[in-house]
């Protein structure tokens, strides 16, 4: 019997060898990993279908409204491209498996079908392909259903967010027994031109996204971004990078709060020296439902216990539950504190405007700030879901904590009094940063 060949990117073949219960690869765009990933599957169902196992090929998405959202045609295209393979399967429409029907394939969404993934019986294999977006609970529940002796879970995406339930699970902390590698378009042997032109057009023109889209980061930046352009130009200024404190200058320590409590939302702390003409960024913090000791304990444990706390208008309110505020329980704890008046209608606009107005002053403190930079170059206008794509003013999600903390400050160096600034300085010519009107404050 003449042995097969299958063409691999060198790099990933050492993860389909020997034993493991976790395989996977994550990466940018071009890698072949999608590829490699389907032919592999069809490559072991023909391998347990010859040993007479029988059982399913479950292929899980976040989401799947229908095949054209699932690896159905990944997979149909790698069987059509090896001889061996299309002669040994039965390919129709809207199914695969084997001739011998020993193997079959099913194809599910992971988001709103876990409870018939739980009822799949004699799962052999669970291959997770765009798995960035799969939540915790869905890895919870399906892991488990993949019971069967020799049974295998594979897992391929481009990262995202390193807070992502995907990236904590398997490369954050891989789990025993697994072989899981970083694969980009440099590891591809097979990478095409015309996918190349595509690339060397990305880097020329779409810097913010490159190393997203083609090198396997994180996305920093989102499309429309408020401070994605900002940031790129503060890296390529080399303003983030080492900024010492400055000993004789005062330490501010700016709150986006959440109420009092372990009910609390999240809390978001920019710690900052205003240097001269420049904002140096020494740290930043963010915490969620936990207690208001909590926050005030890490400031002291970062060495910040002298700073100067600056409070959003919502820091002078009294809590619903504790009958208390920030303002006031901060005092207790020993620190001076300000709170910025409201700042009315179009604060939130205003905000962006005044950060992105004083950004080129902006130095970051590369080591400490991380957490904060990725949430400012994520913190993006919400879009209407119609055809209209209108702009609904800032997007409230994970980062938009972070960034009414950084607008507070710069909203504070204008008027370090913390009286509201002119009406004027604000007051927009009927365009807002997200391209909708606004009221000056």
């Amino acid at each position: 019997m003449t042995a097969a060949q299958i063409l691999l990117p060198p790099k990933l073949v050492p993860v389909f060898l020997g034993e493991a219960m976790y395989r996977g690869a994550y990466g940018g765009r071009g890698s072949a990993k999608t590829r490699s990933f389907a032919k592999m599957t069809a490559v072991r169902a023909m391998m347990w279908a010859q040993e007479g196992r029988e059982g399913i090929i479950l292929c899980g998405r976040e989401f799947m409204n229908s095949l054209a959202d699932s690896s159905f045609a990944e997979i149909k295209a790698a069987i059509a491209s090896e001889p061996f393979l299309a002669a040994f399967f039965d390919v129709g429409e809207t199914y695969i498996r084997t001739k011998c029907r020993r193997i079959y394939y099913v194809f599910s969404g992971l988001r709103h079908n876990l409870d018939s993934i739980k009822s799949k019986a004699k799962i052999l294999l669970l291959w997770v392909d765009e798995a960035e977006k799969v939540s915790a609970t869905a890895w919870t529940v399906s892991i488990p259903t993949v019971r069967e002796e020799g049974a295998e879970i594979w897992v391929t995406w481009n990262p995202e967010r390193k807070k992502s339930a995907t990236h904590l699970r398997f490369r954050a902390s891989q789990p025993e027994g697994s072989k899981i590698i970083e694969l980009n378009w440099t590891d591809n042997p097979f990478f095409p031109k015309i996918l190349n032109t595509t690339r060397l057009d990305d880097l020329k023109n779409r810097p913010d996204e490159y190393e997203w889209v083609w090198g396997g980061g994180f996305r920093t930046f989102v499309v429309g971004a408020y401070y994605s352009k900002a940031l790129v130009e503060a890296k390529a200024q080399n303003r983030i990078t080492f900024v010492p404190r400055d000993p004789l200058m005062q330490v501010r320590a700016y709150f986006d709060i959440g109420g009092t409590g372990a009910r609390a939302d999240a809390v978001a702390i920019w710690v900052v020296q205003f240097v001269g003409h420049a904002i140096n960024v020494l740290d930043y913090y963010e915490a969620q439902g936990q207690e208001l000791s909590v926050h005030v304990q890490w400031l002291r444990d970062r060495g910040w216990g002298k700073a100067w706390v600056i409070l959003p208008h919502d820091g002078a309110q009294g809590d619903k539950v504790f009958a208390t505020s920030y303002e006031s329980a901060i005092r207790e704890a020993g620190f001076d504190v300000l709170v910025i008046p409201n700042q009315g209608q179009g604060a939130a606009s205003a905000r962006i405007e005044t950060a992105r107005r004083h950004f080129p002053r902006v130095r970051f403190n590369a080591d400490t700030t991380e957490d904060g930079r990725d949430a400012l170059g994520w913190y993006h206008e919400k879009k209407s879901e119609d055809d209209r794509n209108v702009g609904l003013g800032p997007d409230h999600d994970w980062s938009s904590h972070c960034a009414d903390a950084f607008g507070l400050m710069c909203i504070h160096y204008d008027q370090p009094a913390g009286s509201p600034p002119p009406r004027e300085r604000y007051r927009s010519s009927g365009r807002s940063s997200g391209g909708g009107s606004w009221q000056s404050v």
